[in-house]
């Protein structure tokens, strides 16, 4: 996959020492549209639409004050990369995912206590504040930062059980197939055994129209977008879990197949013998010669899928495997 070509917006303000609530005013107005401050008067915007309209409005209020300000359109900003720039939006809209988050479970509230005090009709209005927002950090969400499926989840739960989930249930709580359909999934170029395991995986049991495709990084990555077996992203190494494991863990998915499969991944991929199946030793082999027979990596992922669904296959029939892999 190309890397995208970026086009930024920069606005440069001087405001007068009067009025005093100047500064906090458009201090407040820029976060609200998602700005990123790279200096006490510099920020940035990704050159969209909206993005123009949303600091024409700040420009007008600045010089209605009596305040200098310039917006200007560049490829690039000095002393700053583009994946730089993408990691800082993501890293605002990420903090903001999890601090809604964290309201709906009622900021530390019982779930009982809450329910039992708060009547339906405040419920109702509090949960649609709770959505305006989500819609508000969506809006200015430019880069696909991750939160926000645990957001909707918190909503869902609100929703059909009267009540927010508490902090130890949200950190358990499952992510729903259905939120990532119609996805382009993205990981690093040249696959190997835990990212076949991931496509193959993400294709049978989240969402059958899922298609591939390869970045260096995944800050590149545009909206509707979902990265995987990558630094520092959702769905990637976590602990001593490898990113197969992982999309099982948020997904829910318990199959005794599955978690045979994912026991010869692990160890393959993790360089370990903590499960020694007696099946890695093979699978193995036949990674390294799919990657030395495919320079194409798409062609290489899908001949790595057919290879996942057909060690699925036979652990489902054998029924020695998973009595195996439930002890």
């Amino acid at each position: 996959m190309a890397r995208p070509e970026y086009r930024w917006l920069i606005l440069v303000h001087q405001l007068p020492p009067r009025p005093t609530n100047l500064r906090v005013r458009v201090w407040r107005r820029l976060q609200q549209v998602g700005a990123v401050v790279l200096r006490n008067s510099l920020y940035v915007l990704p050159a969209t639409g909206d993005a123009r309209e949303d600091f024409g409005w700040v420009r007008e209020e600045i010089l209605a004050a009596g305040g200098q300000v310039s917006v200007l359109e560049a490829a690039a900003v000095d002393g700053h990369t583009d994946a730089e720039l993408v990691q800082q939006f993501r890293h605002l809209r990420t903090a903001e995912y999890e601090a809604l988050a964290a309201d709906i479970r009622g900021a530390g509230v019982p779930a009982e206590k809450a329910t039992r005090t708060t009547k339906p009709a405040h419920r109702q209005r509090r949960l649609q504040m709770m959505r305006e927002r989500l819609a508000a950090i969506q809006a200015r969400d430019y880069f696909g930062a991750a939160g926000r499926a645990l957001v909707e989840q918190a909503l869902r739960d609100v929703e059909e059980h009267g009540r927010a989930p508490g902090a130890d249930e949200a950190r358990s709580s499952k992510l729903r197939a259905a939120d990532f359909r119609r996805r382009v999934w993205v990981t690093r170029r040249r696959p190997g055994v835990d990212r076949f395991a991931c496509a193959w995986l993400i294709r049978r049991f989240v969402a059958s129209d899922a298609t591939f495709a390869f970045a260096d990084d995944p800050s590149s990555l545009r909206p509707r977008q979902v990265p995987f077996d990558m630094p520092d992203v959702e769905f990637g190494h976590h602990g001593a879990r490898c990113s197969v494991e992982t999309l099982m863990e948020r997904f829910g998915i318990a199959d005794g197949a599955v978690l045979a499969l994912s026991r010869v991944v692990h160890d393959l991929d993790l360089k370990e013998s903590r499960y020694a199946m007696p099946e890695a030793p093979a699978i193995g082999r036949v990674v390294e010669g799919l990657r030395a027979s495919f320079s194409d990596d798409a062609e290489l992922l899908e001949h790595g899928i057919v290879v996942m669904e057909a060690l699925y296959r036979s652990f489902a029939t054998d029924s020695r495997v998973r009595k195996r892999v439930s002890k």
